[in-house]
């Protein structure tokens, strides 16, 4: 079995100050205790450009891009981590994933319009979402639908499944066990490389 995770870092912020660096970090040491290979791809040191053109998803990326499907490609299981902005993936991590999906990567249309052929199968998905509100309110009173539109629209439509999810809310008031409760938990995560 290919043990190798993907851990797609999606703070927009290039520095290593972040909640979702050190959750991605405790992520690939569990991952890599495990015995597992570990491909990390930070988002906020990459230049991510708009796609503005629809034809542009037929052409091939550029070579950073490329390197990325590279890292997917040989991946089991991809962890996409980002914080919560205005409800929703920072604009980046949709630039990445438009990028990414270039040249029937993830999907290739159908020959007649049809169903579009699922070029991701057999890998798993975990995705992790920080954010200042509780992390119930998001998933109950707001429906939670900008990660489900990640979950289901880009990786389900690559056919990645399972796609599990980790909301963890109240970032601005975290104590320092329930950071490092946190980092326990995503070690553990990495370790069982779900």
């Amino acid at each position: 079995m290919n043990r190798a995770v993907c851990i797609i870092q999606g703070h927009p912020h290039g520095e290593d100050t972040h909640l979702c660096h050190a959750l991605a970090k405790a992520y690939a040491d569990g991952a890599r205790l495990a015995g597992a290979r570990v491909h990390t791809i930070d988002l906020g040191q990459m230049d991510i450009p708009l796609l503005r053109n629809p034809a542009d998803f037929a052409s091939a990326p550029s070579q950073e891009i490329a390197l990325a499907q590279e890292a997917i490609a040989d991946s089991h299981h991809i962890v996409v981590i980002f914080p919560l902005w205005l409800g929703a993936p920072p604009a980046l991590v949709k630039a990445f994933f438009e990028q990414v999906c270039r040249n029937n990567f993830a999907i290739e249309g159908g020959a007649r319009g049809g169903w579009p052929k699922q070029k991701l199968k057999g890998r798993s998905a975990r995705v992790i979402v920080t954010m200042g509100m509780p992390a119930l309110a998001y998933r109950f009173m707001f429906g939670a639908h900008g990660v489900r539109g990640l979950e289901k629209s880009i990786l389900g439509m690559g056919g990645i499944k399972p796609v599990r999810e980790t909301l963890i809310g109240g970032v601005g008031i975290l104590s320092p066990k329930r950071v490092r409760d946190l980092f326990s938990r995503m070690n553990a995560l990495g370790r069982k490389l779900s």
